[in-house]
């Protein structure tokens, strides 16, 4: 809810706001629908279940996994998060930002097919 209240206060006034959410059920709660039902200039956008992909938060996890974490061995969290922090440090030493490649309506095709594919909503 703070992040919320962040966004109120940093965005343009009575600009339309769209948010891209993953289907986590935090962000389906009565107290976050109720703050969204009093905001009607929002616009809430949930990715499609199964398609992590699409969220850049996801694509970051995966890229910290994939060279640090899936082959490490660690014998406590304690070691975990200092490889992690290793890794961040290294990373932001020359960090190379998540840039979309692809054009929404690209992205959206993409899913439909999916969709399409495996009998599945989109929303």
């Amino acid at each position: 809810m703070r992040f919320l209240d962040w966004i109120e206060r940093a965005g343009p006034a009575g600009l339309p706001g769209h948010l891209v959410l993953d289907n986590d059920a935090t962000h389906k709660t009565p107290k976050v629908a109720a703050r969204f039902q009093q905001r009607p200039r929002y616009h809430l956008h949930f990715t499609p279940t199964s398609r992590s992909w699409l969220n850049q938060a996801e694509r970051w996890f995966a890229k910290i996994t994939e060279p640090r974490i899936r082959r490490g061995v660690f014998k406590s969290v304690d070691a975990l998060i200092a490889a992690m922090t290793h890794y961040l440090a290294a990373n932001n030493r020359s960090p190379i930002p998540f840039v979309w490649t692809a054009t929404a309506e690209l992205i959206h095709d993409r899913v439909a097919t999916l969709c399409k594919r495996t009998n599945r909503s989109p929303h």
